[in-house]
């Protein structure tokens, strides 16, 4: 029934589907219809020694071949609509889900794992698929042939007939018994399934780091106890299946022996003709298959109700970042970020509390604290990946949950600490904050972040593929190539997260010379994992579980001899204690050379 949303723009189809189903079906009834009066009017009087009748037989014959022709002709028909519309149904389906799930909070991603959600909307939608375009439609041509051939026994022999329906209630009862264990067990298959998959998804991105520290085994064992498990739970399913598919058939089995011994009886007593039980049996051999048939529907319906379930489970979940019923539209954002009262709270722990800070169109700040201090989770909030759980954000004035999302966010320029690229060319990933941007535009702000120089060498240059996740260049070209893609939509507000920490000290020379032209004129919001980068901040903001213990710039802090003066000293020690072991090092390298 909920899927019916997705069916409601295919109701003309499906009606035509439904009319060609019925034609289809009263075509395959014709048939045995026919074969009682050619083998009363012909072929038991031929053997009682009458002449056969030509013009009857060809009249007979002439109708079966008919009757099969446009069966054949209707079938295809129904089966080809119906196709069209499921094929139409899942598409609408895969959309509608993945477009539900990039609306979703990022908290929503941080509980779920990444094989899960393709299963959902991959393998789901897909068995949903399935099953409307063949197991629904032979489901529903089933329903029209059994009731069909009900009405069409009880018009031959109503006693025979009647005979022949004993079993219904009996099937009935059993479908209604298994129908919730089955659905149960798709479930848990479902779920145990997705598990194999996240399997896949974590391993294969993270095969360089498997094969590092020789973990092959243990992560084949991984997938061979998720498979086990798997296993398992299919065979429970299994136990319930294999035990209810043929108790119906030895139902319908015993049903058709009872329709023999009744008919041989009426044969007996001249109440019916010879040919009266071949049509009554002829009927029923179809009838008997068709609710064999429609029983097995059984399983394939409730796995289509669990894979339902589970898309659903995303369709209806309501994103904890909602849009504003009335939003407000900023022409130009002048970059005034105002922080009141801010505090955080994920589930039940207090991440941030009582934040209060202004920070001035075209400044830049550094956020500074041990890590868990909170960081990175103020930067969340003001990029809107979460929304405050107490006070509010201001951007010039406005609240920003009072902004469209997408609007808000194409300001912001994000520099992550570590870059992702998607699969396909260098220019693509560059342009994809401004999908319609001209090469020489990319060309331009790939030379503000000085990736030009590197991108020339490449086999294609600006065309060269640049491998899923960006494996094909070092971590330099993909931060500088995440520079450029930040710089090519001209952000008012710049978010640098960590944006030098993973490189080394030559790469990160050239990399703070692109951040350099990439930070003029807006206002940026700088996290660093070397304090000595955010020297020429105009403000140091130090935080402190959760809260700001002191604001001010490099000198100032320095001179207070608080916080950041130690933590300042800490980081200075390592420092140097890694250049004294780097040194120690290349001088061992040297010796062992000259020897």
């Amino acid at each position: 029934l909920r899927l019916w949303r997705f069916a409601k723009p295919y109701k003309g189809r499906l009606l035509i589907g439904f009319l060609l189903t019925l034609c289809s079906t009263a075509a395959t009834l014709v048939p045995p219809y026919l074969t009682m009066p050619l083998m009363d009017n012909v072929l038991i009087p031929y053997q009682n020694g009458q002449p056969i009748n030509t013009d009857l037989v060809t009249l007979y014959l002439s109708g079966l071949l008919v009757a099969a022709v446009l069966a054949w002709m209707l079938g295809w028909a129904r089966t080809y609509m119906l196709a069209l519309v499921s094929e139409r149904i899942g598409a609408d389906l895969r959309t509608t889900t993945y477009e539900h799930l990039l609306s979703l909070s990022q908290e929503y991603f941080g509980g779920k794992r990444t094989g899960d959600l393709m299963a959902r909307i991959g393998a789901e939608t897909d068995r949903i698929n399935l099953f409307i375009s063949l197991h629904l439609l032979d489901f529903a041509t089933d329903v029209i042939m059994i009731v069909m051939t009900a009405a069409i026994l009880i018009s031959i022999n109503p006693w025979l007939a009647l005979v022949t329906l004993v079993p219904l209630p009996i099937i009935a009862w059993l479908i209604h018994l298994v129908r919730d264990r089955l659905r149960i067990g798709f479930e848990k298959v479902d779920r145990i399934w997705a598990e194999v998959n996240n399997v896949l998804a974590d391993t294969i991105p993270g095969i360089r780091v498997v094969k590092a520290f020789a973990q092959e085994k243990r992560e084949a064992a991984r997938f061979h106890a998720a498979n086990q498990r798997n296993l398992q739970i299919n065979d429970r399913v299994n136990r319930i299946w294999s035990l209810f598919t043929p108790t119906v058939t030895l139902l319908t089995e015993v049903g058709l022996l009872v329709v023999w011994v009744f008919g041989i009886w009426q044969i007996s007593k001249d109440e019916i003709t010879v040919g009266v039980l071949t049509a009554f049996l002829a009927y029923i051999g179809r009838f008997y298959i068709r609710l064999d048939t429609m029983s097995r529907i059984v399983s394939v319906t409730q796995k289509a109700a669990a894979g339902t379930k589970r898309i659903f489970d995303i369709l209806d979940h309501v994103s904890s970042v909602p849009e504003s019923s009335n939003p407000v539209h900023l022409p130009v954002i002048q970059g005034q970020i105002e922080l009141r009262n801010v505090g955080f709270r994920y589930g039940t722990r207090s991440i941030t509390r009582e934040i209060n800070l202004i920070i001035k169109p075209g400044e830049m700040i550094g956020l500074v604290g041990h890590s868990g201090s909170g960081k990175s989770t103020l930067v969340n909030l003001i990029c809107r990946f979460y929304d405050v759980t107490e006070g509010m954000i201001l951007i010039d004035g406005h609240d920003i949950r009072s902004l469209p999302i997408a609007e808000y966010r194409k300001n912001i320029g994000l520099v992550l600490q570590e870059p992702f690229l998607f699969y396909g060319t260098i220019a693509e990933n560059i342009a994809y904050g401004k999908p319609d941007a001209t090469r020489p535009e990319i060309v331009s702000a790939a030379r503000a972040a000085h990736a030009h120089e590197f991108i020339l060498r490449l086999p294609h240059g600006y065309d060269s593929l640049v491998g899923e996740r960006g494996q094909a260049l070092s971590g330099g070209e993909r931060q500088r190539i995440s520079i450029a893609r930040a710089l090519l939509i001209d952000p008012r507000i710049l978010i640098l997260d960590e944006a030098t920490s993973s490189v080394d000290t030559t790469t990160e020379k050239d990399i703070q010379k692109a951040l350099d032209n990439l930070v003029r004129g807006r206002t940026t919001i700088a996290i660093a994992h070397r304090l000595s980068t955010l020297r020429e901040a105009n403000r140091l903001i130090v935080l402190d579980r959760g809260r700001i213990v002191e604001i001010g710039n490099h000198a100032e802090l320095m001179a207070r001899e608080g916080y950041y003066y130690r933590l300042y000293l800490a980081q200075a020690r390592n420092v140097d204690t890694e250049d004294r072991a780097i040194v120690s090092v290349t001088e061992h390298s040297a010796a062992v050379e000259r020897i």
